[in-house]
């Protein structure tokens, strides 16, 4: 009778089974699919864009107006926080606090940014006057911009977290805020 090799290699596959492009590094797992789904498309466009609302407000002299003081609060903490969020939702350590309820906290958070943005944007654009720098009206008309695009940019997040608590969407970051991702 011939003896089992020491070592086997099998491959199993499914046709039904999900695809999903994880890499793990240890006790570490990246997975690559939330960067191309909706809701992490937009995390990403609010990281971009919050940085340029932020990185614009404090380049110019926004210390004469305290309108600003609001602006660079709202800016700084959303995109903090943003970053944050994202960080563990690409590394997928909300699976490691499965006690935590994910969907609802995600539809808490996008919503209060949403709003704080609201109240960003409107200031940053009511504030903005034609100063003696050209340059400084010209960062703060900008920043009015890119804050206008951050606070709809909140609101897709908050449809899509309200789709995902609701149970009504099937996407990555859905599978992933709920642990429901088969792995």
């Amino acid at each position: 009778m011939a003896e089992f090799p020491s070592k086997i290699s099998t491959q199993t596959s499914s046709p039904n089974a999900p695809y999903t492009s994880t890499l793990t590094f240890g006790f570490l797992s990246v997975d690559v699919g939330f960067t191309k789904s909706v809701p992490g498309i937009l995390m990403i466009v609010e990281i971009v864009l919050g940085l340029l609302v932020w990185a614009l407000v404090a380049d110019s002299h926004y210390h004469s107006n305290p309108a600003y003081g609001w602006v660079m609060f709202v800016a700084v903490f959303s995109w903090i926080v943003t970053l944050l969020l994202f960080v563990m939702l690409l590394l997928r350590l909300q699976l490691k606090l499965s006690m935590i309820p994910w969907p609802i906290v995600l539809l808490a958070y996008n919503t209060a940014a949403a709003i704080l943005y609201i109240t960003g944007f409107i200031t940053c654009a009511a504030a903005v006057q034609s100063a003696v720098r050209t340059s400084d009206y010209n960062k703060r008309a900008a920043a009015s911009f890119f804050a206008c695009l951050v606070m709809l940019g909140y609101g897709a997040s908050s449809f899509f977290s309200l789709q995902a608590w609701r149970g009504n969407s099937s996407n990555t970051a859905t599978s992933q805020a709920t642990g429901t991702n088969n792995v």
